[in-house]
């Protein structure tokens, strides 16, 4: 059992940065994807940006440039440097993790709100 604890949002102005944490427990392993997350109001969850077990990344093309996703696995957590936070970035942020370094994601967070005004 992996359990996936996010924090870090808020409400913020436009313009303006968070950074958001996600503090992974349990059997947990630095041979995983993780990935962050995020769901607005009446809208389907979408990807933000992902991370593989070898710390290369990828983002979905509204937040490359303003986003940035890094882990470690000293501390077993995961973090989304967000900046020049837009009134669209606001959601859910959630994070998530695989089981066996197949891009399954078999755990999630109970997500972090992030609020931008």
């Amino acid at each position: 059992q992996v359990q996936l604890v996010e924090s870090g949002g808020g409400s913020v102005q436009a313009g303006g940065s968070l950074r958001l944490s996600c503090v992974a427990s349990g059997a947990t392993s630095s041979s995983v994807c993780m990935g962050w997350f995020r769901q607005a109001p009446g809208k389907e969850r979408d990807w933000v940006a992902l991370i593989d077990s070898l710390g290369r990344t990828t983002y979905t093309a509204s937040v490359k440039g303003r986003f940035r996703i890094s882990k470690s696995n000293a501390e077993n957590t995961l973090y989304l440097q967000m900046n020049s936070l837009k009134s669209e970035d606001t959601a859910l942020y959630s994070c998530a993790t695989d089981r066996f370094d197949d891009w399954d994601f078999g755990y999630w967070g109970q997500g972090t709100q992030v609020t931008v005004s």
